[in-house]
């Protein structure tokens, strides 16, 4: 294949590994997620991969499965991408008073958006570090349980955000959440 510039996210068929997707991009190189035998490292110009399009689309590749949805909430998670989080109708367009008890002093005023989105960007960002844990090589398996009970408690405090969330499924969970 002679094709240097295809982006994260592209869909290659390879003769020995199978199907898989761009997950990440370097000089000459792409890190491939294929389904069948994990992440591998493969020359831009291997002779034997190609991109797929259309017209060679196998119904095996065109799913939505679970594990192409789990593929594509990681690329998102370690790439940089959020997830497109709708804001609850009845908060669009809002403001928030923050109203200091010195009724001197100059009340706040924050747009519910912005708030919504540092929220958003918080939990995108333990999730990346949630994901980081995780596959630490060099950290015990202790060591990841204690830190991922911590960040299971940070979920929990964040739970009173939920109001936010027009979605039900893109709320908070917390230790409690997670045992049901």
């Amino acid at each position: 294949m002679d094709q240097l510039n295809l982006g994260t996210g592209t869909r290659l068929q390879h003769t020995q590994f199978g199907p898989g997707v761009i997950t990440g991009v370097r000089y000459a190189t792409y890190l491939i997620t294929f389904f069948n035998h994990g992440t591998k490292e493969v020359d831009k110009n291997d002779p034997n991969l190609d991109e797929i399009i259309p017209d060679n689309v196998t119904e095996e590749i065109e799913t939505h499965s679970d594990a192409e949805k789990s593929l594509l909430k990681i690329l998102r998670l370690w790439n940089g991408f959020s997830e497109t989080v709708p804001l609850g109708d009845r908060w669009k367009g809002g403001t928030m008073l923050l109203q200091p008890a010195d009724k001197t002093q100059k009340p706040k005023e924050v747009p519910v958006e912005v708030f919504f989105h540092k929220i958003v960007m918080l939990r995108d960002r333990l999730r990346v570090l949630e994901q980081q844990i995780n596959a630490h090589k060099i950290m015990s398996d202790e060591d990841k349980v204690n830190l991922q009970q911590y960040i299971t408690r940070i979920y929990g405090t964040l739970t009173t955000f939920n109001v936010l969330f027009k979605n039900k499924e893109q709320w908070f969970i917390g230790e409690k959440g997670s045992a049901e």
